[in-house]
């Protein structure tokens, strides 16, 4: 039989592809611009690891079966209720009409229980329909972590460049060339659309001259890898930044230089992005964040304080790092971008809202509610928002992508003013101060509708984009635009994170981390704070701690091959109080709007995750330092680091003689310049 696949580069060199989902993003003569006089080029690869959903309630469902044994009663922690519904009823057989499937909340999600809580469902649903019996199936944690996929591992190769303008001395990026395989593991799952968010995200904050990737999802033998809390963009976005890094140390530039070349090199406003989409006059606040934050988080005078600290202290370095996001907002495939609601006014002043979304704690519940108490003029506690089933609101999508508030929010808001409309001539003979509970009781004796189905669609102009489209005939615009436009919008933020780290032990602290956010003019700033709290804290987890082993050929000591040797909470480690920082700054940013969503709002779930990162970086800044001071300038300064930056990957980054002679004691060769290459680029093997 054919060799076992487990890691990206058993597939590569497998040649084990998903070839539908190979697609490619083109700007400008990539080879051109590699070539260039005066160019400082670079070529590297780097992995980017998964990473667990580890939700508190592993997947669970209760299938009841209906009084004439024709349908069931599912209730089912999941994200998809209308995907859980049809499942089940394709699976016994059913009539959609006849299963209803209903999600009060779920402990936790993080896009886990978007398509892979359905084969657990299933299972019960077939079991409770040879029975006729009712049936609940809860997952074990580590047959939930065996079985329902994670965040994809990603590998990229690249090359790239950038000049230095001899006049001003400004570094500029220039051309782009890289290569994505994500391992999909040995089912497609949503594999293909998470690769295609992180092209889309590969491009970071900035504006590149020339620009090429391509990706390809790998077919392995681990179990089908599925959404995760930023749906691919994190890694799309953390490689470039790994590039920018890697540009910056060929040029020398370092502390507020590296900060001065990433500023210098963001997207302008009028500017296009590789995907043809342009950045808005009035839309683009990410310079501006910038700007701010490194102002109020004083990054300067930080700065010098921690090159002084490092300089006095040999075996605790402290580093700090800054960076842009931008996360575009939309579900990529077109058909997913609709929502509805069902709002029922009762004739006590009441409300009762039904949508499509599902709440797991992410606070969608109450934002809609407080947008049916805005729309009727009520208090909030005036309006309840019940549990969400797909025989209130049909054919609803996923909650996902961070649209789940701008989807079932305007859709409810749409009911909300198709209700309005029916009071009109109440409201206008009773008069502006009569309650809702008075105009709804005259409507109810005079027959009038007090309940409404509310939809919202996003505009075709502003979403949808079709990888295989050809350019019109004397096609001259902006590149891949006539591709289509992906994003409704984008989120954005800057953060800054501080951190200490042992040399001794590759342990770190977070010493301080401050984060702006534009998240328009917020329905909840309460609720969007927590979220962001929340999404750094997770990041940092995945860039620092959170380590997935598998089976795989660097890991022959895991057995059976292919399985998955990080299971539950003893084995994966999970970020905890001592991870957080132990400052920590969150600010919404003030005066920003968003035209293009209910009460000029924006998503907020997945976009502050990648922000964690500059934990990641901040980390890479100490190490750098402590290898400058050991190893020397010309073998310390440039360095690669995987990502997770565990503990024992840090330790072994740090260039000491403990190092040294740990890594050159296990090399049976006379070649010492072998010795000292495998020195300065040692990484520990991960699974990737």
């Amino acid at each position: 039989g054919r060799p076992t696949i487990i890691s990206i580069q058993d597939a590569i060199r497998a040649g084990s592809y998903y070839e539908m989902t190979r697609h490619k993003l083109v700007v400008g003569d990539v080879e051109d611009a590699l070539a260039s006089e005066g160019a400082v080029t670079v070529s590297g690869e780097f992995n980017v690891a998964g990473q667990e959903h580890f939700y508190l309630e592993s997947n669970s469902t209760l299938v009841i079966p209906t009084e004439d044994k024709k349908g069931f009663d599912i209730f089912s922690s999941t994200q998809a209720v209308t995907k859980t519904q049809m499942c089940c009823a394709s699976a016994t057989g059913s009539m959609a009409n006849r299963v209803t499937v209903k999600t009060k909340r779920l402990g936790g999600g993080f896009g886990g229980k978007e398509t892979r809580n359905v084969f657990s469902a299933a299972a019960a649903a077939v079991a409770a329909k040879i029975t006729g019996r009712p049936v609940r199936l809860t997952l074990d944690r580590n047959v939930d972590m065996q079985t329902t996929g994670q965040r994809h591992a990603f590998y990229a190769k690249y090359k790239a460049s950038a000049t230095i303008d001899p006049d001003t001395g400004v570094a500029k990026l220039g051309a782009l060339d890289v290569k994505l395989f994500s391992n999909a593991g040995c089912a497609l799952d949503l594999s293909g659309p998470v690769l295609d968010r992180a092209l889309f995200h590969i491009d970071g904050a900035y504006k590149w001259s020339a620009f090429r990737a391509e990706g390809v999802c790998c077919k392995t033998d681990q179990p089908p890898h599925t959404a995760f809390r930023g749906f691919g963009g994190p890694q799309g976005i953390v490689i470039c930044e790994n590039i920018v890094d890697h540009l910056a140390s060929a040029m020398d530039l370092t502390g507020r230089k590296l900060d001065e070349f990433r500023r210098a090199n963001m997207y302008k406003e009028g500017d296009h992005t590789h995907f043809g989409q342009e950045i808005l006059h009035g839309t683009w606040n990410v310079p501006t964040a910038w700007d701010n934050l490194t102002t109020s988080a004083n990054v300067e005078n930080r700065r010098l304080a921690v090159a002084e600290y490092n300089r006095v202290t040999k075996w605790k370095k402290r580093g700090i790092s800054i960076l842009p996001t931008k996360f575009g907002i939309a579900f990529t495939a077109k058909f997913m971008n609709q929502g509805g609601a069902l709002v029922h006014v009762y004739t006590d002043g009441t409300v009762l809202v039904s949508h499509g979304g599902t709440e797991m704690g992410q606070g969608l519940h109450t934002k809609v509610a407080q947008v049916a108490a805005c729309a009727f003029g009520i208090p909030l506690s005036d309006v309840h928002v019940c549990e969400t089933a797909s025989d209130k609101v049909a054919n609803s999508n996923p909650s996902a992508a961070s649209m789940s508030t701008d989807m079932y929010g305007m859709a409810t808001l749409n009911a909300c003013n198709e209700i309005l409309n029916n009071l009109l001539p109440v409201r206008n003979r009773l008069g502006s101060e009569a309650s809702l509970k008075e105009v709804a009781t005259a409507a109810f004796f005079e027959r009038i509708d007090l309940s409404a189905h509310g939809f919202f669609r996003l505009a075709d102009e502003r979403c949808g984009f079709d990888w295989n489209a050809s350019a019109p005939p004397g096609y001259d615009g902006p590149p891949n635009q006539y591709k289509g436009h992906p994003f409704n919008y984008f989120t954005q933020g800057v953060a800054v994170a501080e951190v200490e780290v042992d040399l001794l032990t590759g342990d770190h602290r977070i010493l301080r981390a401050d984060i702006l956010v534009d998240v328009g003019s917020s329905i909840n700033p309460a609720i969007d704070v927590g979220q962001i709290e929340g999404a750094f804290t997770q990041g940092v987890g995945w860039c620092t701690i959170e380590e997935m082993i598998w089976g795989d050929s660097d890991h022959s000591w895991v057995r059976p091959a292919g399985r998955l040797f990080t299971q539950g909470p003893g084995a994966y480690k999970l970020p905890s109080f001592n991870d957080t920082p132990e400052i920590f700054n969150v600010k919404l940013m003030d005066g920003v709007a968003n035209p293009f969503v209910v009460h000029s709002s924006k998503g907020i779930g997945e976009p502050p995750f990648f922000l964690g990162c500059t934990v990641f970086f901040a980390i890479k800044e100490a190490l750098r330092d402590a290898r400058i001071e050991l190893l020397g300038e010309m073998k310390g300064r440039r360095f690669d680091l995987m990502l997770p930056a565990t503990s024992e990957r840090i330790r072994m980054s740090v260039g000491d003689e403990i190092c040294r002679d740990g890594i050159v004691g296990t090399i049976f060769d006379e070649n010492v310049k072998l010795h000292e290459e495998k020195l300065t680029n040692f990484q520990p093997k991960g699974s990737f």
